[in-house]
């Protein structure tokens, strides 16, 4: 009797992420190291997209994707190109996780999440007032977690838009009156880690919370000079940590 011997190739499943640049993320060795601690048969890839008009191209070099990532400048721009939204992305109006289940591209955001679980610690009785600076799609997701935690906020913007100040416009009064500011953009980033936020830091003292959404240096030029007038200072490894774990329970739910 010939009996037949079948063989298959199985291909790791494959993850990523997506944005311009993406030289120096935390993605890529965090989900490496998951993978190989729990025998997970999977790749996670960097996809520098620098016009988020080729993503659709991306899909069609690596059908096999199942899950992204999607960090600056692409968590606003992405959403266009997606089958659904997330009910809550959609409020947030930005995107930083995507999966891919039959063929359909769902957007979700893992920031909000990430930010407020590693936040809430951290805050006390005069945490009643935030300022966040930056207007894009990290800040949208700080700024909802804000109103889950009864946090009214004020924007921060290098530009005039109705209902946001600008840096100029800051006094030293009004960041004593916002004891916990978070800094949402990338200045102060590896390598340009002398570059900070131009707010008045005189008026920062030791019942302010200073948060940075950075993490690479680990204490940042904002983050810095926070702790050098006596706040408490807060980078954003366990926010990353925290949102790239949601996103790997939505990848598998």
């Amino acid at each position: 009797m010939l009996c037949a011997v079948y063989y298959f190739n199985t291909m790791p499943t494959l993850y990523g992420l997506i944005g311009y640049p993406l030289s120096h993320s935390f993605s890529p060795a965090y989900f490496k190291k998951k993978f190989t601690e729990q025998h997970i048969d999977a790749v996670y890839d960097l996809f520098p997209i620098e016009d988020i008009g080729a993503f659709p191209d991306l899909f069609e070099k690596h059908p096999e994707i199942k899950g992204l990532n999607v960090t600056t400048p692409h968590k606003i721009t992405v959403m266009p190109y997606l089958d659904e939204i997330d009910s809550i992305a959609a409020e947030i109006g930005a995107v930083n996780c995507i999966a891919i289940k039959q063929g359909i591209k769902k957007g979700y955001n893992t920031d909000a999440i990430g930010f407020e679980q590693s936040l809430n610690p951290l805050l006390q009785p005069q945490h009643t007032h935030a300022l966040i600076l930056g207007t894009g799609g990290a800040s949208r997701a700080v700024a909802y977690a804000l109103k889950q935690l009864g946090i009214s906020f004020q924007k921060v913007s290098r530009y005039e838009k109705k209902d946001i100040l600008t840096y100029e416009q800051l006094t030293a009064d009004i960041i004593a009156q916002h004891k916990l500011i978070i800094n949402t953009t990338q200045l102060g980033m590896y390598p340009a880690v002398d570059a900070a936020p131009l707010i008045p830091y005189g008026g920062v003292g030791e019942h302010h919370l200073l948060y940075d959404l950075i993490y690479n240096p680990e204490e940042s030029t904002f983050l810095s000079i926070g702790r050098q007038r006596g706040a408490r200072i807060k980078n954003g490894f366990e926010m990353l940590q925290l949102q790239a774990e949601a996103g790997w329970h939505i990848w598998n739910q």
